[in-house]
């Protein structure tokens, strides 16, 4: 009893001699710059007048303020100052008042390293990093860093749990990391993942908004708030504070529980001159994840793949036959294979349509095309150590998930946990619904690609998917389901066509609600029948957030272009300056041609190219253009 009572005297001493003390911490200001030089990100701890301990951060690029002073912070429930456990304070003391400058270490790397595949073959890893080391006054067995990675494309911060034998079970209960941009900013909003996108002033939002987010900075810069290496852990989104102006927050899908040594997922704050930029940047995301942990990756293989919808061994064989004439790698069996799908009671290992599955896959074998299939949540909740080595017997290359749920730190387990039993089996994945990628893909790159976006399974417009490309593509492979016959696009053929190159998927879905019958062998098709879905490079040629974009991007020797308009029509010049010098091409570019008396209503136009060529592009409203360069031999 005597111990807690000086305990309780030695605080409140250490307490008033804080409140004499208000103010920058000088000791522990530390500031990180990206390698280039152009980033700054400070970081330090002050005391307020009540003598309460914060953490706050600040970010400038160019001079130009990006994220002004910021707190860092996050809640536990459990390990409370002793003072406070004495006084019985509720829980809601903020963890991080009560800490104490431990030290600062600083890292540096510079490596490249070769993904299995993505939307460039060479992924160069450098930053400049430091460590803040903090304890608990009251009980330093109790520790926290905090880390910040400052690479040329933007800032990464996260909290990290040294082990702790005294005490190594921690439950999070909100983690409140503070984002306070210039005024006038705003950010590109939607409410949940599959949702329209609206931009909006840093004020009444109805609810938390996804990520990535980007942001117009009204100092002319660009920002964009992700998530990195969300894994064994609850998802954040971001919500306008109630107490600061302009504002944003992080929000968690409730509470963590974690084992120590941990480290939360990363909260990233690319920054950019241009809106394209931040999507040539997203590496970054890729980078803050472990690497693969995949030994043999030869059964992994990226490809286009079509949807057979009449569940029937006929059908499946003559979308096998219309793969194999379209260049298209792999068929999906959708969902009720195996019954209806929305129920507990149904098997996934029965396959309950007219379909003889293993005469369908050994069709599609002789014939090098491979068979996925779609599982519903509640077979794969209940049935994954059963069906994941049953599909792999019979040949199966893929599984796509159906109806995940997603945020808490349960079904973020759950997911994670999935994907690493497909790996066991050899088994492609594609997550389907409300859950988005943070980065997973460079861990576990059997994940192929992921839903998360409004695609054409709700048919949106131009101006929507003019704006996809910088907000849900910008954290990785997404799933949009392109059509090309389906008299419900609300875009034009050729605004589709060029989907392929400006969307990067490496299970690259097309023609999702059509059938084989629909097609007249149209010519423009070629350009599908070419495309790879992975790349060597990448590049954003131009474009504006919600109103247009043109994307390059290379695969071996031949380039692949798309050029989308919004709803608006517009005349864009297209530079060619990224094909190298003294080379010529054939440009074979496929436009919209209203004057065309073909049902796509989309010509073909071939002509000789170099690096100086630049070409008029004149889209139609809902529009686009697609481009394939092959050099001449």
């Amino acid at each position: 009893m005597m111990k807690k009572i000086l305990t309780i005297l030695f605080t409140l001493v250490c307490t008033n001699i804080l409140l004499a003390q208000k103010g920058l911490i000088d000791s522990t200001k530390t500031t990180i710059t990206s390698p280039d030089k152009n980033i700054l990100c400070t970081v330090y701890q002050k005391i307020d007048e009540n003598g309460k301990k914060a953490i706050f951060y600040t970010i400038n690029y160019k001079n130009k303020a990006v994220v002004l002073e910021s707190e860092l912070d996050i809640q536990l429930d459990n390990h409370l100052s002793e003072l406070a456990m004495a006084l019985k304070v509720d829980k809601t003391e903020k963890w991080c008042e009560d800490l104490q400058f431990v030290g600062i270490k600083k890292i540096q790397k510079d490596t490249t390293w070769k993904p299995l595949y993505g939307e460039r073959s060479l992924i160069r890893d450098h930053y400049e990093a430091t460590n803040i080391a903090f304890k608990k006054a009251s009980n330093a067995d109790y520790t926290l860093e905090i880390q910040v990675r400052v690479y040329d494309a933007g800032v990464a911060i996260r909290y990290y749990f040294p082990e702790n034998p005294k005490g190594s079970y921690y439950q999070i209960t909100a983690e409140n990391t503070e984002f306070t941009l210039p005024k006038g900013t705003t950010a590109f909003y939607t409410q949940w993942a599959q949702g329209k996108y609206a931009e909006l002033p840093l004020e009444n939002w109805v609810d938390a908004g996804e990520r990535p987010m980007p942001l117009r900075l009204s100092n002319g810069l660009w920002a964009c708030l992700a998530e990195a290496q969300m894994v064994d852990y609850a998802r954040a989104k971001f919500i306008i504070s109630k107490t600061k102006k302009n504002t944003i927050q992080t929000a968690l899908y409730g509470g963590v529980d974690g084992i120590t040594y941990f480290g939360t997922p990363w909260r990233v704050i690319m920054v950019a001159e241009t809106e394209g930029k931040l999507i040539e940047n997203n590496d970054i995301i890729l980078n803050l994840n472990t690497p693969n942990k995949i030994a043999n990756t030869d059964w992994i293989k990226p490809g286009k793949i079509i949807r057979e919808m009449t569940l029937t061994t006929e059908g499946a064989k003559a979308a096998i036959d219309f793969a194999v004439k379209r260049n298209l790698q792999y068929v999906l069996f959708d969902w009720k294979w195996y019954g209806p799908a929305l129920t507990w009671d149904t098997d996934a290992t029965q396959v309950k349509a007219k379909m003889d599955m293993a005469e369908i896959v050994a069709y599609g074998k002789e014939r090098g095309v491979g068979i996925w299939l779609y599982v519903n949540l509640q077979s794969l909740y209940k049935q994954a150590d059963e069906i994941f080595p049953l599909y792999k017997k019979w040949g199966i290359k893929g599984v796509k998930f159906g109806f995940v749920q997603t945020g808490s730190h349960r079904w973020t387990t759950w997911v994670e946990e999935a994907i690493k039993k497909c790996a066991d089996n050899q088994l492609m994945v594609n997550v389907h619904d409300d859950w988005r990628p943070t980065g997973e893909m460079r861990t576990y790159p059997n994940l192929m690609t992921a839903e998360g976006v409004r695609g054409n399974e709700e048919m949106p417009d131009a101006t929507h998917n003019v704006t996809l490309p910088f907000t849900r593509y910008i954290g990785g492979a997404a799933d949009y389901t392109i059509c090309y016959f389906d008299k419900r696009i609300k875009t034009t053929h050729a605004h589709q066509l060029a989907m392929a190159a400006v969307y990067y998927s490496p299970l690259q879905t097309l023609f999702w609600y059509d059938q084989p019958k629909a097609s007249n062998d149209e010519p423009e098709l070629e350009f599908w029948n070419k495309i790879p879905t992975t790349w060597d490079e990448t590049r954003v040629i131009q474009g504006e957030i919600s109103k247009y974009i043109t994307t390059a991007r290379r695969s071996g020797k031949d380039w692949f272009v798309g050029t989308l308009t919004s709803n608006e029509g517009r005349n864009l010049k297209i530079k060619l300056d990224f094909l190298p010098e003294g080379i010529k091409y054939t440009a074979n570019i496929y436009a919209d041609d209203s004057t065309l008396t073909s049902t796509t209503k989309v010509g073909i136009q071939r002509i000789t190219v170099d690096s100086s060529t630049v070409l008029d592009a004149k889209l139609l409203p809902s529009g686009g253009q697609a481009i394939w360069l092959t050099p001449q031999k």
